[in-house]
């Protein structure tokens, strides 16, 4: 038997047209001598955060028992199927606030710091998705990437005394940077696979009439390349370009009728009417860029802090802050707790998409960990303590699911750098931590 050392680079991309559109790995990047010892594509380590604003209706939230085999909760009763891949945590707590409970809120979930009272300077820490973007970004075109469903706001719905950038955000690059969330899925696409070159409406829409698909400009690219590929990797390219062909029309369709029936002052073009449809494209866009291996590290933001976005889809018409300040009035309570649960069924959709996503030897989810949580427990009580934490993901020795753990008086802070420690970044203390907490296993194969 002949055996050639030939394979398909691990950045191998698709050009054509100004284009690039980077590959998922595929069997055909592993040398042939590798193949032929059955030895599966090795996949990278990724690390995601999504976080949910306002707080949360903790009696709907919290496991009644504690261990293995716990029973999922009303609000976590979406992720059934993904039971044995949970790792929830309670008890933990944030750093005492000075003020500000909504900016803080957002500020010490990945610092582990309270936000400097000021609006005009600011002053926090830096977020542990930057420190592991630093480490695994190295490998990757975009270290991370930064995702929120609502846009920035620079003035109004603030804390008083703190700048909204507080609540804007959940990255900090540095402890006086915060990181923008982007929220229109048109430039996070663009980002990841290309720039119109303008970032005007009537730019983009034309160039939604007059340019062909990215896919289009690249398919002699694409048949020169499959030609090399075994039968399972055609397949998966197949699948994988039918994806950002989805996600790219979805956009365009997005774009065409938010400019027809939206002031584009209110909704950009780009932004789904339904936060459904937003919050599952964004998802999509996440699992594509780390299906393609262009960033391994990213957050999101279901809403930012403060957020008064109403939820008319799943009956809840009132505004979601007033909501949060339900004071233990049960109509108030139950809105939001379906807007926790619906948070909860959308999550569900994501890890869903990355169960279902080839890579390597597993899948997506079996590669990667993932931190949901809020930033304060009760929402009336502006708490800060149980702040309502889980993990997902990870499989074989990573996080060890399926249980609910609880701690007494411990900070995130510590869970924040135990996380740290599992990607390989040494620290010896975050924020107000006081040790890296100790949950066995936390790994990440």
């Amino acid at each position: 038997m002949i055996v050639t050392r030939k394979a398909v680079h691990r950045r191998t991309v698709l050009r054509g047209l100004g284009v690039s559109l980077a590959l998922p790995l595929l069997d055909g990047m592993v040398p042939a001598f590798a193949a032929l010892r059955k030895t599966p594509a090795s996949a990278p380590r990724r690390f995601g955060v999504v976080y949910v604003p306002n707080g949360i209706a903790m009696s709907h939230w919290t496991p009644a028992t504690e261990g293995a085999g716990f029973e999922l909760t009303r609000i976590l009763e979406p992720l059934e199927q993904f039971h044995d891949r949970l790792l929830v945590l309670s008890g933990m707590h944030g750093p005492e606030p000075n003020g500000g409970f909504h900016a803080n809120a957002s500020t010490r979930f990945l610092t582990g710091l309270s936000a400097m009272p000021s609006e005009y300077e600011l002053q926090a820490g830096v977020s542990i998705d930057q420190y592991i973007a630093r480490s695994l970004g190295q490998q990757t075109q975009l270290a991370s990437i930064e995702v929120s469903l609502d846009s920035r706001d620079v003035s109004g719905s603030c804390d008083v005394g703190f700048a909204c950038a507080y609540s804007n955000t959940i990255a900090w690059r540095t402890p006086t940077t915060p990181l923008p969330m982007e929220n229109n899925p048109r430039a996070l696409f663009e980002r990841l696979f290309g720039d119109s070159g303008s970032t005007d409406a009537g730019v983009r829409l034309q160039r939604i009439a007059e340019q062909r698909s990215i896919l289009d400009s690249v398919t002699e690219t694409v048949s020169d390349l499959t030609r090399e590929l075994g039968t399972g990797d055609r397949t998966r390219i197949d699948e994988y370009l039918d994806a950002v062909r989805d996600v790219e029309r979805r956009i365009q369709r997005a774009e065409e009728q938010g400019a027809e029936a939206l002031p584009v002052v209110d909704q950009p073009p780009g932004i789904p009417a339904s936060y459904a449809d937003h919050a599952r494209l964004m998802f999509d866009l996440q699992v594509l860029a780390y299906q393609t291996d262009l960033t391994r590290v990213s957050t999101m933001m279901m809403g930012r802090e403060l957020s008064g976005r109403t939820y008319n889809e799943i009956g809840v018409p009132d505004s979601h802050h007033p909501c949060s300040h339900h004071r233990h009035d049960p109509v108030l309570y139950e809105k939001l707790a379906k807007i926790n649960t619906h948070h909860v069924s959308l999550f569900a959709y994501y890890l869903d998409k990355l169960g279902s996503t080839p890579d390597g030897d597993g899948s997506l989810l079996d590669h990667m960990v993932i931190l949901y949580g809020a930033g304060m427990s009760d929402s009336n009580a502006h708490a800060r303590t149980n702040l309502p934490l889980l993990l997902a993901g990870g499989g074989g020795e990573g996080v060890r699911g399926g249980r609910h753990l609880t701690y007494a008086d411990t900070p995130m802070a510590n869970l924040n750098l135990a996380l740290l420690e599992m990607f390989g970044v040494h620290r010896e203390q975050l924020g107000v931590s006081t040790g890296a907490l100790d949950v066995e296993p936390l790994s990440l194969v």
